[in-house]
């Protein structure tokens, strides 16, 4: 980071120097560029402590109010219009560039996880939160402290060129991310329920990543992490004493049969030489003793896809395979399925757009196309609004290997934090990019 070679008031000069002489917009933008690098690394020590202070005060999905009030007060030091309680908890700002142009919008996630952790660093978290009707520690354990930190060094940093930037930049900061499961609504889509799309021509948003090295970004053009839907089957039959189980429709036997059933449905119905689709039954209940053979069985479990299409030919042959196996034992099956995030979509046009920018952040042989992701995030729900890209930041210490590095949703998730003013710089370049390129 100790490669620039101007100091903060050449590149004031410079900006005027250009303003008076009509020098060509290509140089106009290198000195936009520096700047940009020059502010975040001036912040690099203020992005840390924030993220520490989220990590050590972790809130669940829709109670961020510490984080959101942290948020909105930043946000208002720096001049801008500021809406709190969007979505709940959500904290949207508004930076009005100094020239005309369009809109885009960043985002950052806030909420943490019911996770107790195990890591042994100064700021670990030792909060508790009632969840699901029982107490439970809670983390961080995906990284979203550093999305919040990241993106507040991003408005601080754009906020210092806001007479240079041609058009708007709306800051999202999102509750509920990792979703609440007793409503109908969370998280983006009900930021964008509420309008925080309106007039925003493009979107742009990260994800740290445990296993990726810090120094890399990664990204995908077009479908890069999977739609997620909830699938819950209940098998009906008759109930009978365990010792004469012909007198039964047995609903175990027959769940189990359906279980089996719905291996079929991604290799034998799905053409996985095109783009795989994951069916997963994650708990199966039935019964309370050895003897009886129970009336029903319940089962719930996860379906994975990457395209409409994909998505409806699993639905259809998930509902026609239990209903069938089911019938052929005299049973009933109801099976219900939950649409829960949309496909992480990443707009071709865009993401080609970006590249370049993308490239330029982070230096030669760090920019990786990334595999399919089975994962889902809900920054989906922004992208079926308007075109956007979403990439992943690395966060794993530079000698770690990502097969041992502890994964996302963990006890012992960790984050090296020497990436995170990476993300504050693709983030303000993206941003910048984007509104001098125009749409």
């Amino acid at each position: 980071m100790k490669h620039f070679l101007f100091s903060a008031s050449c590149v004031c000069l410079l900006f005027i120097t250009l303003g008076l002489a009509g020098v060509s917009p290509a140089l106009a933008q290198s000195s936009l560029s520096l700047a940009i690098d020059q502010k975040a690394e001036t912040l690099e020590g203020q992005v840390v402590a924030w993220r520490r202070d989220f990590h050590q005060h972790p809130e669940l999905g829709n109670q961020e109010v510490r984080t959101a009030a942290i948020v909105a007060g930043h946000l208002r030091s720096l001049g801008m219009e500021v809406t709190e309680k969007v979505a709940v908890t959500g904290v949207v700002g508004i930076l009005k560039g100094g020239k005309p142009g369009p809109t885009v919008a960043l985002r950052a996630d806030m909420d943490a996880l019911p996770v107790t952790e195990r890591v042994d660093v100064p700021f670990r978290s030792t909060q508790t939160a009632m969840y699901n009707g029982q107490e439970v520690g809670v983390s961080h354990a995906c990284g979203h402290d550093s999305h919040v930190a990241i993106l507040m060094g991003v408005a601080e940093t754009l906020a210092s060129i806001r007479g240079e930037l041609s058009g708007t930049v709306k800051f999202i900061f999102q509750p509920a991310e990792e979703g609440m499961d007793d409503l109908d609504t969370w998280g983006a889509k009900q930021m964008v329920e509420e309008g925080v799309m309106k007039d925003v021509d493009a979107i742009f948003g990260l994800h740290i990543n445990s296993q990726t090295p810090v120094g890399t970004i990664k990204y995908r053009s077009g479908p890069a992490m999977a739609a997620v839907d909830n699938l819950e089957i209940k098998v009906i039959g008759k109930q009978a004493h365990g010792a004469y189980p012909w007198s039964s429709v047995d609903p175990i036997v027959t769940a189990s049969q359906i279980v089996l059933g719905l291996q079929t449905v991604v290799s034998r119905s799905v053409n996985v030489t095109e783009i795989p689709a994951i069916v997963t039954i994650g708990s199966m209940h039935g019964g309370v003793r050895h003897n009886i053979i129970p009336e029903d069985v319940e089962m719930i479990g996860t379906i994975r896809t990457y395209s409409a299409a994909q998505q409806e030919l699993v639905h259809r042959r998930i509902f026609e395979i239990a209903a069938g196996i089911a019938q052929s034992a005299g049973a009933q099956a109801e099976v219900n399925i939950r649409k829960m995030y949309p496909v992480t979509y990443n707009d071709p046009s865009l993401t080609a757009k970006m590249l370049p920018t993308l490239e330029r952040v982070t230096g030669p042989g760090r920019l990786v196309e990334h595999e399919l992701i089975t994962g889902a995030e809900d920054f989906s729900f922004y992208q079926q609004a308007k075109p956007g890209l979403f990439v992943f930041l690395g966060g794993m210490p530079a000698d770690g290997d990502p097969l041992k590095a502890p994964a996302h949703h963990t006890p012992d998730f960790f984050l090296d934090e020497s990436g995170l003013i990476l993300g504050v710089r693709a983030l303000s370049h993206l941003a910048v990019d984007f509104l001098q390129s125009g749409i």
